[in-house]
């Protein structure tokens, strides 16, 4: 049994899908409840019962609930993965999506740049190193590009850090720890949203050399990368900064929820969570 909250999931017994249960009272079957239903493993869904007092409800399938998103994932050339998404997105989403990331990115690029000239002046006392981090990440369709970020860690000549390795915090300069809780140090990947390789809201592209590997063990994670990756989205909202195996397991279960039912309302609620999260350092590593 899963727990997200007041929600658990359980297996039903000669079902299709598990049901959810709320663990508490339950005026209302919001937003939430099915959302959360979902990542536990309920993806078409009715409610079926609600048992006098409140204690519980079930969700099941039911004959005509909206169909989940059809993704075709296979081998491309030089073992990176080329996915189909068919959902429900609709060009207008798309097209509105598209226009969105690029009027934000052209209004963001004034201050990227004031950003960067200030790090230059403060990066000798408190951040010593080139201004720019920039990382192989893997994007859409499983294919490779370069992410910018502010750096926030003392320079290294390589990467030793494997797929299941904590954080290097220890390199984490004073004035990049405050980059990364204020998120300043994500400014630069609008940049890669005006190439076209991310969207303002989408999976986090990971590490290329992690990837590669969560690929092969981590289920449903080839299919993340049906969609441009995101400087924002739904798993770091709500989950926060993703570490080792277990924890990319469930970030990619968001991401795939995200997958299957983006769209305005969804985008909404991350950005103002994104805010949010701004706000407090939710999450910031």
């Amino acid at each position: 049994m899963v727990r997200h909250g007041k929600i658990s999931i359980a297996p039903q017994i000669g079902a299709s899908a598990p049901v959810a249960q709320t663990c508490g009272p339950l005026p209302t079957i919001g937003q939430d409840m099915l959302r959360h239903a979902a990542l536990g493993g309920v993806e078409r869904f009715g409610v079926g019962s609600l048992r006098a007092g409140g204690a519980i409800a079930i969700a099941e399938p039911f004959p005509g609930a909206a169909p989940r998103p059809r993704l075709r994932a296979y081998e491309g050339g030089g073992g990176t993965t080329t996915a189909e998404v068919e959902g429900n997105r609709s060009d207008l989403y798309l097209i509105a999506k598209r226009v969105f990331d690029i009027l934000a990115s052209l209004a963001a690029t004034p201050v990227v740049v004031l950003v960067g000239l200030v790090l230059l002046v403060l990066n000798p006392a408190w951040n010593r190193g080139p201004l720019f981090y920039v990382q192989q990440r893997m994007g859409l369709d499983g294919r490779p590009f370069f992410a910018y970020k502010f750096r926030t860690m003392r320079a290294a000549r390589c990467v030793t850090r494997g797929p299941n390795d904590p954080l290097e915090s220890e390199r984490i300069t004073r004035l990049g720890a405050f980059m990364r809780r204020s998120r300043i140090d994500e400014l630069p990947q609008f940049l890669n949203v005006l190439q076209g390789r991310m969207s303002i809201i989408g999976p986090r592209p990971d590490f290329w050399d992690h990837a590669i590997h969560y690929v092969d063990i981590v289920p449903g994670y080839r299919r993340r990368h049906g969609v441009r990756p995101g400087i924002t989205g739904l798993a770091q909202v709500d989950c926060g900064y993703a570490e080792g195996i277990v924890a990319t397991k469930l970030k990619t279960r968001y991401d795939l929820y995200y997958i299957r039912r983006q769209g305005f309302r969804l985008d909404a609620y991350i950005v103002w969570r994104t805010l949010a999260v701004i706000a407090t350092g939710f999450g910031a590593r």
